[in-house]
Formats: structure tokens, C-alpha cells, sequence
């Protein structure tokens, strides 16, 4: 992979500069993993940062007798970074949603690069913060209805991870038990919406291509702030 490519792909990298890029390329690892493989497992100690090449994948916590999922991650995005700042072992599982494609980039590599690149060091800072504030807003939105809350996923997945056709924004098809996880509503309300917002033609679901085409996104914003 390019540096150019590299840094298009993954937006923490954006402002790095090119020594930087070249460097890290050359250090990480590439992985393979099918669908519904363990990437990484809780209690794991970290030794790594991932980035996300192609494919899905969903962070999940084991809470009592029942699994949560509390994220789903696309291309462009990375995880495992937690472990390595704080030197802790994991709190959470990585699963692969869809057949995945990762790049690795060991613990004391990584953090080599944020001392040396200050524009790297910042921009992960930013992205750290984003992070916290969309788990802020989630918070925010459990009092919303579970439309809103659902069409909110949604959009976000679209405007993070989709893929622009002519049928609108392309996700994963991601199974209801973890698009109820990361809403905060239960699957019935998940599998209901669905159905309603593919009767009126704002979204089609492909199962066989495991593709959802959110066909009507200007809508589905609407839904999600509320409109």
C-alpha cells in the first residue's frame, strides 16, 4: 500500500508526514480473518494497534450471561489503542462481522511514532475525544424513540464506513441482535423499524450481497435528528 493510499484510508493519518508513513507501513503486519473469527479477546493483554483495511467488525462485552455488542467498526477505522495507552489488558472482545482485512502495528512501535510525529500525537487526541463525545451523545439520545435512536445508527454507519452507489449509501447488513446493542433498543423494535423504513423505501435490505442500501439517506437524517 501506498503512503498516499495509507493516509487517504485512515483519517488518524491525514496529517502525518510521509517519514512517518513510510515507516509505519513498513513495520505493520497484514492480517486475514473470515467472518465471525475472534480478532482479539478480553483480558488480552495489549500489543497492538488494528486498522480496519475492509470488512466489519463489532466490539462486544461479555455483561452477566449475555454478550453486548458496543460497537461496529469499518474501513478506515482502527481499536485497540486503549490497552496500549493505559497498559491494561483488554475490557472488551473483537469479533469479525464480515470477512476482514486488518494492518497491525505493534504496541511499542506505536507509540514510538506518537513521540516522534507531534501532528500524529495530536490528531489521535482528536479522534480519542470524538470518540467520547458520540458516546456522550449516545448517552443523550436514550430518553429519544427507538426510531430516532435506530435511524441515528444508521446515518452514522453511512456517513463513517458507507460506500456511495447509485442506490444510495451501502453498510454491512449487520444482524439485529448487534444494530439493538449499539441503539439501546430491543431487537423486536430493531427488526419493526427495519421493516417500516424498507416499506417506505428509505432503505432495501440484499441479504445475499450481506449489503443494506440506505436509499433515501436525506430522510433518515431527518429521522435521526428528530425532523
Amino acid at each position: 500500500m501506498h503512503t498516499k493510499t495509507f493516509s487517504e484510508l485512515f483519517p488518524l493519518f491525514n496529517t502525518a508526514d510521509a517519514e512517518t508513513l513510510e515507516w509505519l507501513l513498513s513495520v505493520a503486519v497484514e492480517h486475514e480473518y473470515p467472518e465471525a473469527r475472534a480478532v482479539l479477546m478480553e483480558d488480552a493483554w495489549g500489543n497492538a494497534v488494528y486498522f480496519v483495511v475492509s470488512g466489519w467488525v463489532k466490539v462486544r462485552r461479555l455483561v452477566g450471561d449475555d454478550v453486548v455488542t458496543l460497537a461496529i467498526l469499518g474501513k478506515g477505522d482502527f481499536f485497540g489503542e486503549m490497552a496500549i495507552l493505559d497498559e491494561s489488558p483488554r475490557s472488551t472482545d473483537v469479533i469479525a462481522l464480515s470477512n476482514v482485512k486488518l494492518l497491525s502495528v505493534s504496541a511499542q512501535r506505536f507509540i514510538q511514532t506518537l513521540f516522534k510525529d507531534p501532528q500524529l500525537h495530536h490528531r489521535m487526541l482528536q479522534l480519542m475525544v470524538r470518540r467520547l463525545r458520540q458516546i456522550n451523545q449516545r448517552l443523550q439520545r436514550r430518553q429519544q424513540p427507538p426510531a430516532v435512536k435506530l435511524a441515528n445508527t444508521l446515518v452514522s454507519l453511512g456517513e463513517n464506513y458507507g460506500h456511495v452507489t447509485q442506490n444510495g449509501i451501502e453498510i454491512f447488513n449487520i444482524p439485529y441482535k448487534d444494530l439493538a446493542n449499539v441503539t439501546d433498543i430491543s431487537i423486536d423494535e430493531t427488526a419493526k423499524i427495519m421493516e417500516k423504513l424498507d416499506s417506505r423505501g428509505w432503505l432495501k435490505i440484499e441479504p445475499a450481497r450481506e449489503i443494506i442500501h440506505l436509499i433515501n439517506f436525506k430522510q433518515l437524517t431527518h429521522l435521526a435528528r428528530g425532523v
